[in-house]
């Protein structure tokens, strides 16, 4: 008989690291993901950056005490990479049982061997113990669509969905709790609320809403989940101005949060909801 743990695939032991390590970084090319969307890499029709939140980051201090900080890492859509997340996570577990001089000097390592992994510098933060009591949490504005009384039958991306109900042009911000999409690496679920603003002729909410619920047996990466949820809506749906941003669920001690808009819209706070 096969042993429980063996024939799970959670149950397979991972190697932690316990000495520094900026090699355990897996960068995975952007444009692995923008090529089957017929994105180009020059010329795309977003801009935008990846918000990540590391929450079990650690590190010793000179005299060997352990110090705990949040990271806060922002990445440009516009970077060579993404990088894979639990390669991330092991990395940054890889600093648990390693001395820095000062939080700075941490700091300095992080934007070093991320900014190298990404591709592109990145813009780091530490948010110390003496900040956690004033982090914030916020919830998405607008029109929720989740309460619509709607018949789904489809669980895979299906842009034909997309539809708009008349020519008049509306400036309307609309919100989802329901994206789900499956990592392609684990086939692990991950959840997500998706903010999406635009201005152009209305779009249909329940065509939308189905199309958000499509992903739910999706395997993608969130960065490559929400460029497709982007270019969908711009190629069906012909907004002059667009803006979509996926709060993802945390998991393994890593919340990744993609925005993508056209040239113009407001960047969104980077406030975390409840859910994260």
């Amino acid at each position: 008989m096969t042993e429980p743990t063996k024939a799970l695939p959670l149950g397979q032991i991972t190697a932690y690291p316990s000495q520094y390590d900026p090699g355990l970084l897996f960068p995975i090319p952007r444009q692995t993901g923008r090529a089957d969307l017929g994105l180009a890499q020059d010329g795309l029709p977003f801009n935008g950056w990846d918000l990540w939140n590391a929450y079990e980051l650690s590190w010793l201090s000179p005299t060997g005490l352990p110090r705990v900080a949040l990271l806060r890492a922002q990445i440009n859509a516009l970077s060579t990479n993404i990088i894979e997340s639990k390669s991330f996570k092991l990395y940054l577990n890889s600093l648990n049982q390693t001395r820095f001089s000062s939080s700075q000097a941490l700091l300095e390592t992080l934007n070093k061997d991320l900014s190298a992994a990404f591709g592109n510098p990145v813009l780091l933060s530490l948010i110390e113990s003496t900040e956690f009591a004033v982090q914030q949490i916020t919830e998405p504005i607008g029109i929720c669509l989740d309460d619509q009384d709607v018949m789904i039958d489809c669980y895979t991306p299906d842009e034909s969905l997309l539809r708009n109900t008349s020519t008049e042009v509306v400036e309307q911000s609309v919100y989802s709790r329901l994206l789900k999409s499956n990592c392609p690496i684990t086939n692990q679920p991950d959840w997500a609320c998706v903010q999406i603003d635009y201005t152009g002729p209305q779009i249909d909410l329940s065509s939308l809403l189905k199309y958000i619920v499509s992903f739910r047996e999706h395997g993608g990466f969130h960065e490559h989940c929400v460029e497709r949820i982007f270019t969908d809506i711009m190629q069906r749906c012909k907004p002059t101005k667009l803006s979509v941003y996926a709060r993802y669920t945390r998991r393994g001690g890593l919340d990744i949060n993609p925005w993508r808009a056209t040239v113009g819209m407001p960047a969104p706070s980077l406030h975390r909801s409840a859910r994260q």
